[in-house]
């Protein structure tokens, strides 16, 4: 049996919560899909202290927190996988790994990124305990302390940068020989002058040790094989993130990397679909810019969804022609066409039926039509277009009025 909603938020993170408190307060019919925990990476936050209004909380209560909320409103939380999606068209199809099928007349995208793994020994292991992968989250807690840094690209060594306001030292270890780096020179310089970074080079790192934190590494040199062992209280990893795009190839606009493109109402390259946290193009990826996202992610989807059944409702299903006049409240002459049309309207009452679209608030409408000057009136009859006419508003109504009287 298929499982209909009115919002289908793919990703049980921050921004999928927060999206979902926001349908659902809409009093859309709102479910979110997620395979595993919720709360996405920030559940695996052992404390967070820069969200906003909380001094100090964990990942795991503060997601439990987002989730207990959007419940309260009335949304579904289904744990299950999205292997598959067919998101064009008005119902949008989403397929899980249990052979379920669910359908959306809107979707909103927040699968996350997950950060790419070393894969070595201790990792797993002191995850959230030493090991992490976002220095704007954790730097502060190695305040006078020891912290290695593995990687060399941008993000590694503008964070390595970064976690230097905190640390006493800071090592970064380099797969390259001695003075290459794969980041912009003028990070690159900055890093190689600062006197509290030290560089490790043509060297890996082999393992994290430590019982219930991080306690020392152990380093490769790729040269001569030889392993030595650092002390260091934590290790902060940037070799990439893997954003979980990819049941979405074919499906939505991504970028080189993966990443989802969306415009800042947090529409994608799809009509009713919205994107919104880690797996989007951004600069920041913080739970606060997630959180932020889904807000905007629901408000925008929410209007989609209204002008849809306005569409549906107000033109389509009308018993007589309609004139939809698009206006913008900028514009003086617009005022003047509506006032003319509204006469005309009126005149003419068996005959025709007026709608007023505010362009600026509803931009998509204007799009489906190809309508980018304003003042503009169409003639529409059971969706067929009849007329469309932009121009001198005198004119206008006159050419509207003998299309009218021809129908």
């Amino acid at each position: 049996m298929m499982q209909q909603y009115d919002l289908l938020i793919i990703g049980g993170g921050p921004a999928g919560l927060t999206a979902a408190i926001y349908g659902a307060r809409a009093r859309l019919r709102t479910a979110v899909l997620e395979k595993g925990a919720v709360g996405g990476q920030a559940f695996t936050t052992r404390e967070i202290v820069n969200f906003p209004g909380f001094a100090s909380t964990s990942g795991p209560t503060l997601m439990k927190a987002l989730a207990e909320h959007a419940k309260g409103f009335g949304t579904e939380i289904i744990t299950e996988e999205v292997t598959s999606v067919e998101l064009q068209g008005e119902l949008k199809q989403v397929y899980t790994r249990k052979g379920r099928t669910y359908q959306a007349r809107a979707v909103i995208l927040a699968p996350g990124a997950q950060p790419r793994l070393l894969n070595i020994p201790g990792e797993k292991l002191l995850r959230g305990s030493g090991v992490s992968y976002c220095a704007t989250c954790d730097a502060e807690f190695y305040q006078d302390q020891d912290v290695v840094v593995v990687g060399n690209g941008d993000a590694a060594i503008e964070e390595a940068l970064y976690i230097t306001k905190y640390a006493r030292k800071v090592t970064i270890i380099v797969i390259h020989d001695e003075g290459i780096v794969d980041c912009n020179r003028a990070s690159a310089e900055k890093a190689f002058q600062h006197p509290q970074i030290e560089f490790v080079w043509n060297s890996v790192l082999a393992e994290i040790k430590g019982e219930l934190e991080v306690e020392a590494v152990v380093i490769k040199n790729l040269k001569t094989g030889a392993l030595s062992t650092m002390p260091a209280n934590g290790v902060f990893i940037y070799v990439g993130m893997i954003p979980g795009t990819g049941f979405l190839k074919n499906q939505v606009e991504l970028d080189d990397c993966g990443y989802i493109l969306a415009e800042p109402s947090m529409e994608t390259s799809i009509n009713g679909v919205f994107a919104a946290g880690d797996a989007t193009a951004k600069v920041l990826r913080q739970v606060v810019t997630a959180a932020n996202d889904g807000a905007i992610a629901a408000v925008a989807a929410e209007r989609y969804l209204e002008e849809e059944d306005s569409f549906k409702r107000e033109i389509l299903s009308a018993a007589t022609p309609v004139l939809v006049a698009f206006w913008s409240p900028n514009k003086p002459e617009c005022i003047s066409l509506l006032t003319q049309l509204e006469a005309l309207a009126s005149v003419r009452e068996r005959q025709v039926k007026l709608v007023k679209v505010d362009a600026s608030r509803k931009k998509r409408l204007a799009q489906m039509y190809g309508i980018e000057q304003f003042p503009a009136v169409l003639v529409l009859n059971k969706g067929i277009l009849l007329q469309k006419v932009t121009g001198e508003v005198n004119a206008t109504c006159l050419c509207l009025a003998d299309t009218i009287s021809a129908g």
